[in-house]
């Protein structure tokens, strides 16, 4: 009884000791929290301050930005709590599986992530006022409640945007809508340094700063995770419950607790006059958000949305008449945020039971997914499932039959080699929503795209199984190539990964001549496939250290070589044949600037300088049309919008430039503003339900009532569906592929198919959508349409992408398309 006495004592002089000498934010920083934009570097340092001077909170870097900013994250709970902060974790693992042992957790971890769009940048300066708040006045809540806060996910974009504004912001600041510091320049705060949509990012973990931020979350695998945003000016707030669709794996206790939260939310916002909205827009089914990914790992994922954005600066009018500030923004997620962590706290109980049910995967239909195909492509899945310390393992010679990804149906696959993910692990419900053939959908509204499955986004032939196939883990045995005989050739290598491309650009940039081959052939008796590649010592042979460059290469990027003791072939083309080319080190441009989806160069900028390794000149639009276009051999179009910035000067000058023999790439969008152009090749089929309005004088369809417009235009509609299209796999465009690509269309642009060139890939008389939602209108209006393409031009080429191969970055299946684009396509003159 006296050590209780003693203890609550102590702990109740040490609240009195924090609340009266910790210095509040506005202490630290020399301003009241709302009336500055703080950069990074100044949160940083008063996260640091609070936990030299309280024993309530650590704090930590987890990682690097690009642009070297530190990433970090705070615990902060009960000094009792902290000295026992990993039994805590490790309860919380060994609860769910993860750790073996047994547990009886009696805490919840609550993790509050702010500013994941750098210019939706109240969040930050909340995380700062929620922080003080927590250890001064709510100090009773983290006695059986840890609270993680990761103050800035995305650092150097918050940071682009905080710096610009305070650079332009009148003093004191102007609420116009017309101001100059409601109009962020292109291309904005909201992504990070590559241009990436960091809340996209989740599942497909391409950006430094997800994967840095992953191995903690899957250290801690929280109870409850908020992700902390900004919407319009003129949409007050928006917190959980979510909308629909939810996916079919959320539990009705994750929904249920939803409501809680939204409930105790709404009572704070209703005592002070602040309004809200919950149920819309934002729904639960893409997996790659900040509430989505958290749902499939069993926590309680939301996403709360505060007026504001990067518009709205210290002060706006808004279009009902009032000022928004930041100062009330602050206070909104401040609000949201502690009440979240009072639900949690008087949860705890419920939170553990139920979240521990959540892991429990034996009612799942499909108990294993089991995948064959290039060892390279296995590879680079097996390293996605890493990110997520998912679990797989190899099986060797079998028969897997249940429901065959080629057939869309039931259907079975026999297999030497294929990798074999189950769902009998703890992280189950996640295998089957990144693997499942199709998301049920109960309404096709969405607010992202409807399909992502991994097995079409990878290239891998698949059968998802309802009895589990047994695996054991293997590791893919390391490549040792030798240097070939003083006599020999040179060497030979396949072409069918981006890994090979990898290694194609690595010798380029090490100024080693490279061919590919137009033709299959055979060699020694060996076949090789069109788009080998082979690196003769006759075109090299001024290269000092030829040989020992090559094979150290080589085996840095595991690729096997083949020593060709002859040029003469076996049968098909001789080394020295036309048909086997010499591969141009390509000088590549990239527009940029307005007129350019940030978010589509971003992902070509970071395609080249981070996956490729491959040099690239990114060239504003700003100036454009003034350089000197024969400097470079091949131009990108990322996806945009220029058909007003393709004015005739600039397009008889791009025309005579490609007429040349330069190779102009439109990505996405961008082949709009090529479509019924004169010389460009190219143009739309007719909109579906365009001709059906010109054709139908149906009284009904003029009738539908104003309320359910929206539900009837989605037969108009492709939200992010995955189509199954014919290739040309004897094009170099497709050399690597075989005879059917699996696109992900964003959209339902139709392009009829190309008279002068060649179409690559293509939906043919009946199109066939295997995964996610395509209204039957728009389905219908790709009949006969193009995915990529080459109109000839002249001695060179415009290569259209209909479908952006490089969005987001996940759909790893589709990047080759590019890579062959820049080097293989029309490659008829070798530039010296």
């Amino acid at each position: 009884m006296i050590k209780k006495i003693t203890l609550t004592l102590t702990l109740l002089f040490t609240f009195v000791l924090t609340a009266q000498s910790l210095k509040s934010p506005a202490e630290f920083l020399g301003y009241e929290i709302g009336t500055q934009f703080s950069r990074h570097a100044d949160v940083v340092r008063y996260f640091e301050y609070v936990a030299q001077n309280s024993d309530w909170v650590t704090y930590q870097e987890y990682g690097k930005t690009n642009e070297r900013r530190p990433l970090t994250y705070a615990v902060v709970t009960t000094p009792e709590n902290l000295a026992n902060l990993e039994t805590i974790r490790t309860n919380q693992l060994k609860n769910v599986g993860i750790v073996s042992g047994d547990s009886t957790p009696d805490k919840a971890i609550v993790w509050l992530s702010y500013n994941v769009h750098g210019n939706e940048a109240s969040s930050t300066e909340a995380s700062m006022a929620t922080l003080y708040e927590l250890i001064t006045t709510k100090k009773d809540w983290l006695k059986n409640t840890v609270v993680i806060i990761d103050p800035c996910v995305n650092p150097d974009g918050r940071d682009r945007y905080a710096n610009w504004y305070n650079q332009v912001k009148a003093t004191p600041h102007d609420k116009s809508q017309d101001a100059a510091e409601h109009h962020e320049p292109w291309p904005g705060g909201r992504p990070n340094h590559y241009l990436f949509d960091l809340n996209r990012d989740w599942a497909w973990a391409t950006q430094i700063e997800t994967q840095q931020r992953l191995k903690v979350y899957n250290k801690w695998m929280p109870h409850v995770h908020v992700d902390f945003h900004e919407q319009g000016i003129n949409e007050p707030y928006y917190f959980a419950p979510a909308a629909e669709p939810f996916h079919e794996i959320i539990t009705d206790w994750q929904s249920e607790f939803q409501n809680a939260i939204g409930k105790n939310n709404a009572k704070y916002f209703d005592e002070k006059g602040w309004l809200f909205f919950t149920k819309e827009r934002f729904d639960l089914l893409y997996p790659s958000y900040g509430d989505t990914y958290p749902m499939y790992m069993g926590a309680i994922g939301m996403t709360f949305e505060q007026a504001g954005h990067g518009r709205a600066g210290l002060g706006i009018n808004t279009d009902e008449g009032f000022e928004l500030t930041l100062v009330d923004r602050v206070a909104h997620h401040k609000t949201t945020g502690l009440s979240t962590i009072e639900v949690a706290s008087k949860n705890i109980d419920r939170l553990n039971t139920e979240y521990k049910k959540y892991f429990q995967n034996s009612d799942l239909k499909y108990k294993s997914y089991v995948l064959k195909g290039n060892p390279d492509k296995l590879a680079a899945l097996a390293e996605l499932l890493d990110k997520h310390e998912i679990k797989y393992g190899y099986a060797d010679n079998g028969k897997a039959s249940g429901f065959s990804y080629a057939k869309n149906d039931s259907g079975s696959m026999e297999y030497e080699h294929a990798m074999v993910v189950s769902t009998n692990q703890p992280k189950g419900k996640m295998v089957k929503v990144l693997f499942e053939p199709n998301a049920k959908l109960n309404t096709p509204i969405t607010y992202d795209i409807t399909a992502w499955s991994l097995p079409e986004a990878y290239g891998l032939e698949t059968v998802a199984t309802t009895s589990l196939v047994t695996a054991n883990a293997t590791n893919q045995t390391p490549v040792y190539n030798n240097v070939a005989d003083s006599n020999s050739a040179g060497y030979i290598t396949k072409w069918d990964s981006m890994k090979d491309a990898e290694f194609l650009a690595e010798l380029l940039n090490n100024d080693i001549k490279v061919r590919f081959t137009e033709k299959p052939f055979k060699n020694a008796g060996v076949d090789y496939g069109r788009g080998s590649l082979i690196i003769t010592k006759s075109d090299n042979r001024k290269l000092e250290g030829f040989d020992n460059t090559v094979i150290q290469i080589a085996n840095k990027h595991n690729r096997k070589l083949a020593t060709a003791a002859s040029s003469f072939a076996t049968s098909g083309p001789d080394f020295g044949s036309p048909d086997i080319k010499l591969i141009n080190k390509q000088r590549v441009a990239l527009l940029k600037g307005d007129q350019v989806s940030s978010l589509s160069y971003g992902a070509t900028w970071f395609f080249f300088e981070q996956q490729l390794k491959y040099p690239v000149t990114s060239i504003n639009t700003d100036y454009f049309d003034r350089i000197n276009l024969d400097d470079y051999d091949v131009i990108i179009m990322p996806s945009g919008y220029y058909n007003g910035y393709l004015n005739n000067k600039l397009s008889d000058k791009i025309k005579s430039w490609v007429q040349s023999g330069g190779k102009l790439i439109a990505i996405g969008n961008a082949v709009s503003a090529f479509a019924g152009k004169d010389g460009f090749g190219l143009s739309k089929n007719e909109d579906a339900s365009a001709k059906k309005d010109k054709d139908s004088t149906n009284v009904e369809e003029k009738l539908i009532p104003y309320a359910s417009r929206e539900e009837e235009s989605v037969k108009d509609f492709i939200t992010g569906s995955i189509f199954k299209t014919k290739v040309d796999s004897t094009n170099p465009m497709a050399f690597g592929y075989e005879d059917t690509y699996y696109s992900l269309k964003l959209g339902d642009d139709s392009f009829s198919l190309i008279d002068n060139g060649y179409n690559v890939a293509y939906i043919g008389e009946t199109p066939e959508n295997v995964s996610g939602f395509a209204g039957a209108d728009a389905k219908a209006g790709l009949k006969n349409s193009l995915v990529f393409g080459e109109a000839r031009l002249g001695s060179g080429s415009i290569i259209y992408m209909v479908d952006d191969p490089l969005f987001r970055s996940f759909w790893q299946n589709g990047k080759l398309f590019v890579v062959n684009s820049v080097f293989f396509v029309n490659n008829n003159k070798f530039r010296l």
